[in-house]
């Protein structure tokens, strides 16, 4: 086993260690936070796997928008952020589903590969990589930003209550500002 395969496993292990975090924690932000952890070390496993440009790709789109993202919508929703007793589950049935289904994946690769070696393709190079994404997979990638989009923008109007609400037909505005009486509600 070389240094290279202890920082890989060591970076899985942070990774998959993280990621349980995410699904297992009852804070909100901190599953976020998590999840920067979990992304960056899948970032750092790239770096160690030589893909320079996917690592830093990883770090610029998941964990510096998609989790800002993330954080920022949670926030502007004013959602509960910390630990909330009537929407807590027990565990064990996704627990179960996660390992019955972590194990036939794993039976599966095992049954699929056994001990054969699998020639790997040729280095690929930020050229050809940038002429995939934006040649034969450009639709999904522009999807992905309007979904993205729509999600923020569902955010803010979800934050407002102001916005599609509808005036009560006694409440009527004295004022050309659309404050009402002044009275405290």
């Amino acid at each position: 086993m070389t240094g290279v395969d202890v920082l890989l496993l060591a970076l899985g292990a942070v990774a998959v260690g993280a990621g349980a975090l995410v699904v297992t924690t009852r804070h909100l932000v901190r599953a976020g936070l998590h999840l920067v952890v979990c992304l960056g070390a899948l970032a750092g496993m790239y770096l160690v796997l030589t893909a320079e440009l996917v690592a830093w790709v990883q770090v610029l789109i998941y964990v510096g928008a998609v989790v800002v993202l993330l954080l920022f919508a949670v926030m502007l929703t004013r959602a509960p952020i910390g630990a909330s007793d009537d929407l807590d589950r027990p565990g064990w049935p996704a627990a179960l589903v996660g390992g019955g289904t972590g194990l036939g994946l794993s039976a599966l690769l095992v049954d699929a590969y056994r001990w054969t070696t699998v020639e790997l393709p040729e280095a690929g190079t930020a050229e050809r990589l940038g002429a995939e994404i934006f040649g034969s997979w450009v639709l999904p990638f522009e999807l992905l930003s309007v979904l993205l989009l729509s999600a923020l923008v569902g955010a803010v109007v979800i934050s407002r209550p102001d916005i599609g609400a509808r005036p009560e037909p006694g409440d009527r505005p004295e004022h050309g500002d659309g404050r009402g009486s002044g009275d405290v509600r």
